[in-house]
């Protein structure tokens, strides 16, 4: 792939060379052939290294083991909420720790 990309940008560069420095009033210069010539490289380079897969089918890939929490001592416990209505006719929502 990197010898093609060069041997295409030699050939570019060999081709500028040869065209006359004033062309028609409607042409563009050599200098702006080069610079969209740049550009549009670029563009399709990028284009064709985003396209690339990083992974290949069947290749390991390195993932974090999930976190193991274990609770020895004592019983399970988690939170809970709970709606209380207060004397005023309020509805309060508390979080409360419920042990099993």
């Amino acid at each position: 792939m990197k010898r093609k990309l060069v041997s295409l940008a030699l050939v570019a560069a060999i081709g500028l060379s040869t065209v006359p420095g004033v062309q028609a009033r409607d042409g563009i210069s050599p200098g702006g052939a080069a610079a969209l010539g740049v550009l549009g490289g670029l563009a399709i380079g990028g284009a064709i290294a985003s396209s690339q897969n990083q992974y290949a089918p069947g290749q390991r890939i390195y993932r974090a083991p999930r976190p193991v929490y274990v609770e020895e001592y004592g019983p399970e416990c988690h939170m809970e909420r709970r709606r209380y209505v207060d004397a005023y006719g309020d509805v309060i929502i508390r979080r409360v720790e419920v042990c099993e």
